[in-house]
């Protein structure tokens, strides 16, 4: 008589998490800044909140990869707890830190992706700035000195196997992108659009053609970790993983004025909403690529 097969625990894949691991504008007893570890999964494009949530203050003396490794253990037991596993990659935006966080993460067999593309991480940092940090003791009220600019280097053109046959600007009502996963994609990235953000909002963004190689070119550019579009002088830049940039394309200098100050504006009302598509041709059903961007304020 065989016997019955062993239950297996319900326990769900879980989503990348995107990771911050910095210092707070809160003084600890001894005067100094005290650090949090912020984990949030990146959630489904068509959930509303993301599905894990966690932190863990440092004290400033004891920040390096040693204790970051344990809270990192810490993360993956309260996760687990929750019918979690173990998350595929971790997304890390400061570049500051990089260092840090990949050798605390490698450490225990967690990848980990330099990328800005940590929009559910901006999103909590700004609540956690407005509501939390502000009511803790040691909260260092008044201006605090603006984080330095960061260095940008110049855009790098795309190389010759990235470039599709032709490119155009686009844009598409926010009540479309709310269902876009259920669109047909190949390669992308999608994440939840604020719900208080009327659907008839126009998002620009461009559509990259290619009738031979749309596939090759979007599964290129996923590896980028593509973040967000900025025009540069007559420059169309891609900025993508943490300081990548990226020409698409040079303007003559009249249409790069207009479209500065066009995108720009659409942009600033799109609440930084952007997107960026790849298909075989113009009147293409699929998409071979598409990621929905948006700008991320400096903390």
């Amino acid at each position: 008589m065989s016997q019955a097969a062993p239950a297996v625990p319900d326990v769900q894949l879980t989503p990348d998490w995107e990771v911050d691991f910095f210092s707070r504008p809160v003084l600890d007893p001894g005067g100094k800044k005290r650090w949090d570890l912020l984990i949030t999964a990146t959630p489904a494009s068509e959930g509303n909140q993301p599905s894990f949530r966690w932190a863990k203050n440092c004290p400033a003396n004891t920040v390096n990869s040693v204790w970051l490794q344990g809270a990192l253990n810490e993360a993956l037991a309260a996760a687990s707890e929750q019918g979690m596993g173990t998350p595929r990659r971790l997304r890390c935006w400061r570049a500051t830190m990089r260092t840090m966080v990949q050798r605390a993460a490698e450490s225990i067999g967690l990848e980990v992706i330099p990328s800005r593309r940590c929009y559910a991480l901006a999103e909590w940092l700004s609540e956690r700035e407005r509501d939390v940090y502000p009511a803790e003791e040691g909260y260092m009220a008044g201006p605090l000195a603006p984080p330095p600019l960061p260095m940008r280097s110049p855009p790098l053109p795309l190389p010759e196997a990235a470039r599709g046959d032709s490119w155009d600007w686009a844009s598409l009502p926010l009540g479309a992108l709310r269902e876009a996963s259920e669109w047909e994609i190949g390669f992308g990235g999608l994440f939840p659009i604020p719900a208080d953000l009327p659907d008839e909002l126009v998002v620009p963004g461009l559509r990259l053609f290619s009738r031979s190689r749309s596939l090759a070119i979007a599964g290129w550019f996923e590896g980028l970790e593509p973040a967000r579009l900025e025009m540069e002088g007559n420059n169309l830049v891609l900025e993508a993983g943490l300081e990548d940039r990226w020409r698409l394309a040079v303007l003559a200098e009249k249409e790069a004025n207009e479209v500065t100050e066009a995108f720009t504006a659409a942009r600033e009302a799109a609440a930084g909403l952007q997107f960026i598509a790849v298909q075989s041709d113009v009147d293409s059903g699929r998409f071979d690529g598409f990621w929905l961007l948006r700008d991320m304020p400096d903390f």
